[in-house]
């Protein structure tokens, strides 16, 4: 049986690599087309979703590893500074206000949840993910700030909500008396070592590289490697002194990103192209265990929370948080619309069900509800939107204060948007 299932999988992966621009084309992401695999090999009970397999839990845990490193190390933050004030009213103030929404909602829709998994799903929610909008901060057509607010806002809000994920499972974990469950006090200690840790690592491997480029000592085919050990080394090191390893993988991003050089970004295709390829599985995944937990704990208050989440709770905190940034209210509704519940989301529903077991099992469901109707709505709905919008920017006038570069967005499975290639023709013979 599971060499079955492992013959099925890679075989869907190697499809998806010949007909995946086919299938875009016609609206089909790579999260549509692997949470139904995976939801397929559930019913057909190829998969047991009851008993998830062990490699489950390291899948998952290298998948936010790697994200959280590389969506942070890719963000060119001396670039920002134009409109830094955006970013900060986004992070700082539109982000936590997501948080609050989230866990109010769910502490008063879900009152059997508790106040931790409230939080949890509150917390899980929040962060967005550009990978699930490509054709939006693809489209040139969308003013270029725009598009650098929106990929900036993904690149970072799942690294600034994790410490309080991991609160919230640790929280629950306590309150539900399970064994070596940790109390959020010391949650929060190993938090701050994390950071610590991983600053450090992320710094001293950054600036090391780009010594070793100076110096000719390196090798330019593997830096990608090196780049993709010095994730994992950031994240076992704090384990191994005690600290949260996801928190040290995102500041070992922030660092590598600082310190690494103009030729970082390039390093890091090895560690984006692996991150999709767990991202892929994490998506079967997604649909074999997670979904199958959904509908067994779904009810109607569910969906009426995964459609107020996707509106209310993500655009009020941005419209709030936009006061006095200049942008008006068309930006600020397109903005608020493209924060689509993705990839981070997912993997801390599964972290959560590995953790808390079955009590996690109504606080997944909501949590997988609320990424499924965003994968579906905002994955039909980028492409005409953002061109609608693109439209009324460009009637609007030339982009105040100026162009801006677009950082790419993470690729996570979903391939860019890249320029035709050219077809070979050969040169006729002259007579």
């Amino acid at each position: 049986m599971e060499v079955t299932v492992l013959a099925i999988i890679t075989a869907a992966l190697f499809v998806w690599a010949v007909v995946s621009a086919r299938l875009q084309q016609a609206d089909l992401t790579a999260p549509i087309v692997f949470t139904a695999l995976g939801a397929a090999l559930a019913v057909s009970g190829l998969v047991n979703s009851s008993a998830p397999p062990a490699a489950l839990t390291p899948m998952v845990e290298l998948t936010l590893v790697w994200v959280l490193f590389s969506d942070a190390a890719r963000l060119p933050l001396q670039q920002l500074r134009r409109d830094v004030g955006r970013y900060v009213r986004l992070l700082g103030l539109g982000l936590p206000l997501t948080i609050v929404f989230g866990w109010a909602l769910a502490a008063w829709f879900f009152p059997q949840l508790g106040l931790w998994l409230a939080l949890l799903v509150g917390a899980a929610l929040a962060p967005t993910d550009a990978a699930l909008g490509v054709p939006v901060v693809t489209n040139p057509a969308v003013p270029s700030r725009i598009r650098q607010l929106i990929t900036v806002e993904s690149g970072l809000n799942d690294g600034i909500a994790t410490p309080v994920v991991m609160v919230a499972i640790a929280g629950a974990a306590a309150a539900a008396g399970l064994e070596s469950a940790a109390a959020p006090g010391s949650a929060a200690v190993e938090l701050l070592i994390g950071a610590g840790v991983g600053a450090a690592a992320g710094a001293l491997g950054g600036w090391l590289l780009q010594l070793a480029r100076r110096r000719g000592t390196a090798l330019e085919d593997f830096a990608g490697i090196g780049v993709l050990a010095l994730s994992l080394f950031a994240y076992t090191a704090a384990l191994a002194v005690g600290g949260n390893g996801f928190v040290a993988a995102f500041c070992g991003g922030l660092a590598f990103g600082t310190c690494a050089g103009q030729r970082g970004p390039a390093e890091l295709v090895f560690i984006e192209q692996m991150g999709g390829l767990v991202s892929l599985l994490v998506w079967l995944a997604f649909g074999a265990v997670a979904i199958p937990t959904m509908l067994a704990n779904f009810v109607p208050l569910t969906l009426v929370y995964a459609v107020l989440s996707l509106t209310v709770v993500r655009m009020l905190p941005v419209a709030l948080a936009s006061i006095g940034a200049g942008l008006n209210r068309s930006t600020v509704l397109f903005v608020g619309w493209f924060g689509p519940r993705g990839l981070a989301s997912l993997v801390f529903a599964l972290l959560a069900l590995e953790t808390l077991g079955a009590v996690s099992n109504g606080a997944v469901a909501v949590i997988t509800s609320t990424v499924l109707l965003s994968v579906l709505a905002h994955g039909f709905s980028a492409a005409p939107l953002a061109a609608r919008y693109g439209r009324a920017a460009a009637a609007a006038g030339p982009e105040p204060g100026g162009p801006v570069p677009v950082t790419p967005a993470p690729a996570r499975g979903l391939s860019r948007r890249h320029p035709p290639v050219p077809r070979f023709r050969p040169k006729r013979a002259r007579h």
